[in-house]
């Protein structure tokens, strides 16, 4: 197949994790111990960003579709990660997404954005998530570097940004986390944004206080909330880096066993998203001879089939 563009070059190895210590065991950690603990989780986090894998784009992907999922959940719709894959895939051209691919879609968004978010962003965004727009959610750009330029740790920059929202529309929670994960990204300055602290909204150690109720954005527990949200969400974000690694690692191996002059767009195309259809075609690439590169790399393990059905296919990795 000739050399690897530069695009495709292999991870250092190993990986970094959360380490065990890290991994607080309940509700009744002490407020510096959660703070150490997301401390760590973050810089494992950040290191394994700053890795450049071939796979970060389809890891980012991923992440975008479980935290739609629990930004869904909080919509209070039904829909769960297969069903927003559906929504994506399935699409014709100019179909409408529905509700909970509309949300998929504002993951997906910040899961490819490299700068702070301008008002015709968070217009777009706000529609996304169901949510009126008011003019004020136009500035949250430049108030979002205002306090990453503040200094204080990349959570509480977080809790900050998402309690600007809801001092704003106090019904505007889904926005919230988005601006929450948003702002997580430019004050650890990743060079694209990562859907982090979404991931976690419903983890039931996120249920603080005597109650021990969901805490919400602008609530007095949110602080603490996404200090544990942040150890969670790393471990999650490391071991779905190891997962991907692996496959991806598959997947390159193959390579060198297929016979398609379209296999390096196609891999190209697993290593940086979640999934692809499996009826892709391009102009060297038919409907028929996607399926039959689809199907060897299924038999040689180098991809998942996500969907479960016999026709229209999703493969991943």
């Amino acid at each position: 197949m000739g050399k690897k563009p530069d695009s495709l070059r292999r991870p250092a190895a190993p990986l970094p994790k959360v380490p065990a210590w890290a991994m607080l065991r309940g509700t009744d950690a002490s407020d510096i111990d959660a703070a150490y603990a997301a401390g760590a989780a973050l810089t494992a986090v950040d290191q394994l960003v700053r890795t450049d894998a071939i796979w970060l784009g389809a890891w980012r992907h991923r992440l975008a579709l479980k935290a739609a999922a629990q930004a869904s959940r909080l919509a209070g719709r039904r829909e769960e990660e297969p069903d927003l894959r559906d929504a994506w895939h399935l699409r014709q051209a100019n179909d409408a997404l529905g509700p909970a691919g509309e949300i998929f879609h504002a993951w997906r968004r910040l899961a490819a954005r490299s700068s702070p978010p301008d008002a015709q962003l968070m217009q777009k965004v706000t529609a996304q998530l169901g949510i009126s727009w008011l003019a004020d959610f136009g500035e949250l750009g430049e108030r979002l570097t205002e306090l990453v330029d503040f200094g204080l740790p990349a959570p509480l920059v977080a809790a900050d940004a998402a309690e600007l929202v809801v001092k704003i529309d106090p019904k505007a929670e889904l926005l919230a986390w988005w601006v929450a994960d948003c702002a997580l990204s430019m004050r650890m300055r990743w060079p694209v944004y990562v859907p982090f602290f979404a991931t976690q909204i419903h983890a039931p150690m996120l249920r603080l206080g005597e109650e021990r109720q969901r805490a919400r954005p602008g609530s007095a527990q949110f602080r603490r909330a996404l200090l544990v949200a942040s150890v969670l969400a790393g471990a999650h974000a490391c071991t779905l880096g190891e997962e991907l690694a692996a496959q991806a690692e598959k997947l390159l191996s193959a390579e060198p066993k297929l016979r398609s002059k379209s296999a390096p767009l196609v891999i190209a195309q697993l290593l940086g998203d979640d999934s692809v259809s499996g009826s892709l075609t391009t102009s060297t690439l038919s409907r028929w001879a996607s399926r039959r590169l689809f199907d060897r790399l299924l038999q040689l393990g180098a991809v998942r089939e996500l969907s479960g059905r016999d026709t229209f296919r999703l493969y991943g990795l």
